[in-house]
């Protein structure tokens, strides 16, 4: 749809009858076809399909054009062969982001030779290059140590039953560290012959047992909060059989009995002894989704049940907004095949694989996680635990093969680079504000290029701090680098806390508040930055408030002592200074107010109030001051401003049901034109003046209200 003209319609086929009258249609809203190669590839004229030669030919007579999607797959066998020879003279286009090459052909053939040569390459690299799609965050997790797969190997290779047995004899003591000092992962010696590795000796069964999938499940459960952004986010769990799919399915209900898990693979039955199992399996997995989430689906409409899932994944039709109501939402999807290709969902952030995959099935299966989202998706996490060395190795000839050998961008900064990107970026700032001669991070640069560089670098610092966040960071806790392959650790340190982000952030969103200090924004002060609209959502609202208030309570004890020196009270006030950094810039104005209210006696503070309490009754009299001092200066009706003013309004809402309208026509317009015009200096024509006091009150509101600017007195 999105590639028709506006005059152009697309149209659907509900079987091989309605595709052969659209085929044969003279309609030029018949033009654009969407179907299946199944239903082309049975259009064939033989006896079986009693199809009429003639309306072979005259579809023939046409100009035919093939456009196919997906083009790596269902394209190798006779389907693809019966429609080339259906229709001889059609021309066939390709579309694919993995086409099968010489590496990984498929009966002796490419993607190139079943369509022609290559036109264009588009790859991932160049998808990620120009933010299109996520790069990559994969890890190997090793559910066995290597030195035990090692020794196992050996031993079975020495024909011996322990290490003392081996050393004994010369014989089996060559041959047990022969394959002791073999690499994990096999490859390709000089002449391109296959050498193979300690995991090729490995039998499936190895990862069949109790004791590999125990060890996955417990990976995944102990990560999930972190990994899924506290079930922000869904995964997929791919499986190398439909038994195993069965067998986890069990596990995670058993172990994880919160977790939203069901599981999804060919319904149909085997006449054999493992169909019965299968059955059960597929049985309890319907009965569980239903009893979830309230629906009625069966073994024979498991193929509803299946698009059902897909849409609660990705969060469309008819859970849109399922993310509002997280019990309705679906955590893990366990599958052996399904939903690894084709399937898009912006919600799926993490690849769990326990299964070998190579090629283009891996670039397919990893590009379900890569889809954007926003601050919180900053790259798809895969996470591999079946013979992981040599899926490292196959992910390696996977990214050469599909990114036109250009790895770089394809895979994210791990931990350890962005706590470093982290510490340099806030080194960066810290040096902003210094030579801008802010402390503490107390205020905002005045000059508009140090405040474009600061927006600059919190945006690159948040945006590394997000992804560092994925990958185990958490405020107040050591970091912890493990080697996947030694299992060393090694601990970082990060230069910055929570509660400097905090100021940083609380800082950042004071770049887009209209003109604190009161008034109108002045119109040649174009802002230099964009609002990155996540950035200001981020909470600030709580910053070291119990160590803020306890300098406040040392500070009034010694204020109010008998004969305190009035060095001790400069230094117990210049130390409540400095946690005023953790305030807005109109709370820090308001906070030093009652200090000097409190100085000169005007105000006696009450024991067990806070300064925060005091700060806010200033704030809520001033705002008070404000919203009546406007209503009277317009003319306007002040209930309703009041009312406008304890809402929750943004510029995009501001106007909900006609709300704003109903308060701009209670405006006297005459007063408003004799302000603008006292203010402007000049006479205004009557149709500006309502521009004037909508631009103006629209300000007033969605900022939280300032000090109107008043005419000079002559």
């Amino acid at each position: 749809r999105n590639f028709a003209e506006e005059n152009e319609e697309v149209q659907a086929t509900e079987n091989t009858d309605v595709l052969v009258d659209k085929l044969k249609s003279t309609s030029p809203s018949d033009t654009l076809i969407v179907t299946s190669i199944q239903k082309m590839s049975n259009i064939k004229d033989d006896a079986q399909n009693k199809l009429n030669p003639n309306d072979i030919a005259l579809i023939n007579a046409k100009r035919l054009v093939f456009i196919v999607d997906e083009c790596h797959r269902s394209t190798f066998g006779d389907m693809m062969q019966t429609i080339k020879h259906t229709f001889p003279k059609a021309l066939f286009f390709g579309f694919t982001g993995t086409p099968i090459q010489g590496e990984n052909q498929k009966k002796m053939s490419t993607t190139a030779t079943v369509f022609g040569n290559e036109l264009h390459r588009y790859s991932i690299a160049d998808g990620i290059r120009d933010h299109n799609v996520l790069g990559f965050d994969p890890y190997k997790v090793l559910t066995f140590k290597d030195s035990d797969l090692r020794k196992a190997v050996a031993l079975e290779k020495a024909k011996a039953y322990s290490v003392d047995e081996a050393l004994a004899d010369p014989q089996k003591s060559k041959v047990f560290y022969k394959y002791l000092n073999l690499s994990m992962a096999g490859g390709k010696d000089a002449l391109g012959e296959e050498i193979k590795g300690i995991e090729d000796y490995i039998p499936n069964t190895q990862y069949e047992g109790e004791e590999h999938q125990k060890a996955v499940v417990e990976d995944i459960c102990e990560n999930w909060q972190t990994q899924s952004r506290n079930s922000k986010f869904h995964a997929i769990f791919a499986t190398s059989s439909i038994p195993e799919a069965i067998q986890y399915y069990k596990r995670f209900r058993e172990a994880a009995p919160w977790l939203k898990v069901t599981a999804l693979f060919d319904p149909n039955i085997d006449n054999n002894g493992k169909g019965i199992t299968k059955e059960e399996g597929l049985k309890e997995i319907v009965e569980d989704y239903n009893a979830r989430y309230g629906q009625d689906f069966s073994i024979p409409t498991f193929a509803k049940m299946k698009k059902d899932i897909a849409a609660r994944l990705a969060h469309k039709l008819p859970y849109q907004r399922i993310e509002r109501t997280p019990e309705k939402q679906l955590d893990l999807l366990i599958v052996v095949d399904q939903m690894l290709t084709g399937f898009d969902s912006k919600w799926i952030n993490t690849l769990y694989l326990d299964k070998m995959l190579q090629y283009e099935n891996l670039i397919q299966a990893f590009s379900r996680t890569n889809r954007l989202f926003g601050d919180d998706k900053q790259f798809g996490t895969i996470k591999y635990y079946r013979r992981p060395h040599t899926m490292e190795k196959n992910i390696a000839d996977a990214v050469k093969e599909y990114s036109g050998d250009k790895p770089f961008g394809l895979f994210v900064d791990k931990l350890d680079k962005n706590v470093e990107k982290l510490n340099a970026l806030y080194a960066e700032i810290k040096d902003l504000f210094v030579s801008a001669g802010i402390e503490e991070f107390s205020q905002i640069p005045a000059d508009m290029a140090e405040r474009k560089k600061f927006a600059d670098l919190f945006q690159s610092f948040n945006e590394n701090l997000e992804a560092a966040k994925v990958q185990g960071f958490e405020w107040d806790k050591p970091i912890v680098i493990i080697n996947e392959d030694t299992d060393e650790k090694t601990e970082l340190h990060a230069d910055f806390d929570e509660r400097a982000f905090k100021v940083l952030a609380l800082r950042y969103k004071e770049l887009f508040t209209p003109n604190p200090d009161g008034g109108e924004n002045d119109p040649d002060d174009d802002v230099p930055y964009a609002v990155n609209s996540y950035l200001t959502t981020i909470d600030t609202a709580d910053i070291d408030t119990d160590y803020m208030n306890s300098r406040f309570e040392k500070y009034l004890k010694i204020f109010y002592q008998e004969g305190a020196e009035a060095e001790a009270i400069h230094q117990a006030e210049t130390e409540l200074h400095k946690t005023f950094a953790t305030l807005s810039q109109e709370e820090q104005k308001y906070a030093n107010i009652f200090l000097h209210d409190i100085q000169s006696g005007a105000v006696v503070p009450q024991p067990g109030k806070t300064l925060r309490e005091y700060i806010a009754e200033y704030i809520a009299q001033k705002q008070n001051d404000q919203i009546h001092k406007v209503a009277e200066v317009f003319g306007l009706d002040e209930k309703k401003l009041r009312a406008f003013m304890h809402a929750n309004i943004t510029e995009a809402n501001i106007n909900e049901f006609g709300r704003f309208d109903d308060l701009k026509a209670t405006v006297d317009k005459a007063k408003a034109k004799a302000y603008f015009e006292a203010i402007e200096g000049t006479k205004l024509i009557p149709p500006k003046v309502p521009v004037k006091y909508d631009k103006l009150l629209r300000e007033f509101i969605v900022s939280g209200g300032f000090d109107l600017k008043m005419p000079k007195e002559s």
